[in-house]
């Protein structure tokens, strides 16, 4: 196995000048603020633009964090996955939880606070309709994050769903998966510079429903 000294990963190091970000450049809406950001990575064909980790606390205050897939963009950012799974446990026991988006080849990162709310079950049934049919059958085939003795009984079961449903008669979305919605009070848009003198913009959710914005420090 190949080590690393500390010395030789700090040495490591790239100066970020593509772009800025000023607070009058910025919307007053941060969801349509991400909204055009987003779209600028999907424009760039930046490597899974949608990718973002996903962070929750546990009820005795553990975190973790796993990379996810953004499937919506409305009132508030959606995500689907299995709701007995360990984010699943997390978010019922603590519903604070933070997305964060890195768009390298931009020197871009969003990130976003706030508080997740299950979406409704016709948009769960929607969103797992339009699945490819193996993703809807791993849905069912799998209980997410529990452990298993080896990969044989995931095959197994899916072989079992194949010969239940076989490859045209519909399944049903499981009642155990479906979507969640981060409801955002806090976003804050990086954009890299040079010497690590980033610009950074946040926007702060107020009592009245309008968005306080200001710059912060890099």
């Amino acid at each position: 196995m190949t080590t690393h000294h500390y010395k030789e990963i700090a040495a490591i190091r790239k100066d970020y000048s593509l772009r800025s970000l000023d607070i009058n450049d910025v919307n007053p809406n941060p969801i349509l603020q991400f909204q055009h950001w987003l779209d600028e990575a999907i424009k760039s064909e930046v490597h899974e633009p949608t990718a973002m980790n996903l962070a929750t606390v546990s009820v005795e205050g553990r975190p973790s964090g796993r990379i996810l897939l953004l499937k919506g963009v409305d009132r508030g950012f959606v995500f689907f996955t299995n709701y007995n799974s360990r984010k699943g446990h997390d978010l019922n026991q603590n519903a604070a939880a933070a997305m964060t988006f890195f768009w390298p080849e931009l020197e871009r990162q969003v990130r976003v606070e706030g508080f997740m709310e299950r979406v409704s079950a016709q948009e769960s049934d929607e969103y797992f309709h339009s699945r490819p049919r193996m993703s809807r059958l791993g849905a069912w085939a799998s209980s997410q994050s529990q452990p298993i003795e080896d990969r044989s009984v995931i095959e197994r079961r899916i072989s079992e769903l194949l010969a239940q449903y076989g490859e045209e008669e519909p399944l049903p979305r499981p009642e155990g998966w479906g979507g969640y919605r981060l409801m955002a009070d806090r976003l804050e848009f990086w954009q890299g510079r040079p010497s690590r003198l980033h610009d950074r913009i946040a926007y702060t959710l107020q009592p009245a429903e309008n968005w306080k914005i200001e710059r912060l420090s890099p």
